[in-house]
């Protein structure tokens, strides 16, 4: 059973434009500060990981890259669903290294986990095709 909801272009337009917020300003931080996000890798608990993605500065400099292009596009509106995947598959190898194991600060595991669902809701909503948003 499919039921449309009708949102308002408004507040699609300003989650997607707050959402992007955050991988913008994350982009700037793994590219200007890299050795303060590689350290951050190695006193990860699951530091492994990132090494079994590459090696953890090129990652860093790819994810931050990344995150600026995807991001750009997240905030303008364009190719919306494609930067939203890509973000999703920057954030979740994030979140699995760093996040994922800090049992003493649970707080950004759980942004992590609702910046993949605003992210999450562009990526199975279409919203290029037409003038009111249908969910």
């Amino acid at each position: 059973m499919k039921a449309d909801i009708l949102v308002s272009n408004r507040s699609v337009i300003l989650f997607r434009v707050m959402l992007s917020g955050i991988f913008l300003i994350a982009s700037f931080a793994h590219l200007l500060n890299i050795e303060k996000t590689l350290q951050r890798i190695e006193h990860a608990r699951f530091k492994g990981l990132a090494h079994f993605f590459g090696e953890p500065k090129l990652m860093v400099i790819g994810s931050g890259i990344v995150m600026l292009m995807a991001g750009i596009s997240l905030l303008l509106g364009y190719k919306i669903k494609w930067a939203a995947l890509l973000l999703c598959a920057v954030l979740i190898p994030i979140t699995l290294t760093i996040q994922v194991g800090q049992i003493t600060t649970l707080g950004p595991l759980f942004k992590n986990i609702a910046l993949l669902g605003g992210l999450l809701f562009f990526i199975l909503n279409d919203f290029n095709n037409s003038k009111t948003n249908k969910i």
